[in-house]
């Protein structure tokens, strides 16, 4: 959801990656819908973990910084790191996941956390480079 909302508001100003702690695969057909409302597409997005990224040749020493969303993710993304100059922030954003009963209270929490990230995004890069 994050390197979606990321990629809609600065489209290609810098360089972003979604991963992990690990690889659900399946994107969440609530955040789908979620961000579907903003005009950002994740049918074809595809969960990777911080390990699959190292397996494909991904060098984190070349990123300038990890955002972590969760205290799992924060962690790894730190004992991943440790060697390296680069910057990670933790956002404590609100996990949907196991939100509501109906449709509708998981997709308001949905919501509520789409919005958080790009109000984080908005707080940390600015104001959108993109329509």
């Amino acid at each position: 959801m994050a390197e979606g909302i990321a990629k809609r508001l600065y489209g290609h100003s810098f360089y972003v990656q979604s991963a992990g702690v690990r690889n659900d695969m399946e994107i969440d057909g609530f955040a789908i819908a979620a961000c579907a409302e903003i005009d950002v597409p994740l049918e074809r997005h595809r969960s990777r973990s911080f390990d699959e990224m190292e397996d494909w040749g991904d060098d984190l020493s070349g990123y300038d910084l990890i955002v972590a969303l969760s205290p799992a993710s924060q962690r790894r993304a730190l004992e991943l790191t440790r060697f390296f100059h680069l910057e990670v922030e933790y956002w404590p954003i609100l996990d949907p996941s196991g939100i509501g009963e109906s449709r509708e209270s998981k997709l308001t929490a949905y919501r509520q956390t789409r919005d958080q990230i790009k109000q984080k995004l908005i707080d940390r890069f600015g104001p959108p480079t993109q329509d």
